[in-house]
C-alpha cells in the first residue's frame, strides 16, 4: 500500500532536511533530475582527500526524494568517496535486488524497504544518491587531470 511507502519517518526527514544552502564554492556541483516524477536535487561538495568536508542542496523532490537526500545531510560530511560509493550502491539494492538495509551509521536506509514495490519511485529515491557519487566522480576527474599536467 502506498501508504507504508509514505510512513511518519519518511515524512519525518522529508520535513527535516538538512544543510539546504547551497555552498559558495563547491568542488563540483551536480543537478540529477527524474523525468518520470519531475523531481530534481542538486548538489555541491567540497573534497579533501577522499573525503568530503563540504555538502549543500537545493531539494525539489517528492517525499521520497526529499527524505533520501535527509538521509545523505546527515552523514555524508566526514564520509569518504569509497564509502559512498557503497552506500548508493545499498540503497539501489533495497530498492531492485530486495538487499537487507545497513546497520551502523546509514541504517536510516532501512525506510527506503517499502519503496520496492512502486519501481515508478525508484529515480526520485535514489537522485541524491546519484548525485553525489557523480560529483565525487567529477572531483576526482579534475584532480587527475590537474596531476597530469
Amino acid at each position: 500500500m502506498l501508504s507504508d511507502v509514505y510512513n511518519k519517518r519518511i515524512l519525518e526527514l522529508a520535513a527535516n532536511i538538512p544543510l539546504l544552502e547551497r555552498l559558495p564554492m563547491p568542488d563540483a556541483t551536480v543537478k540529477a533530475h527524474s523525468r518520470l516524477c519531475g523531481s530534481t536535487v542538486t548538489v555541491d561538495v567540497t573534497m579533501a582527500g577522499d573525503v568530503v568536508t563540504g555538502f549543500g542542496h537545493e531539494v525539489k523532490a517528492c517525499a521520497l526524494g526529499q527524505a533520501s537526500s535527509a538521509i545523505m545531510a546527515h552523514h555524508v560530511v566526514g564520509s569518504t568517496a569509497a564509502e559512498l560509493r557503497h552506500v548508493r550502491e545499498q540503497a539501489r539494492a533495497i530498492l531492485k535486488d530486495n538487499a537487507e538495509p545497513p546497520e551502523g551509521k546509514w541504517a536510516d536506509l532501512a525506510v527506503l524497504v517499502p519503496v520496492r514495490d512502486y519501481k515508478a519511485r525508484h529515480a526520485s529515491t535514489l537522485l541524491t544518491f546519484d548525485a553525489v557519487v557523480d560529483a565525487i566522480a567529477q572531483i576526482e576527474q579534475r584532480r587527475s587531470g590537474q596531476a597530469v599536467a
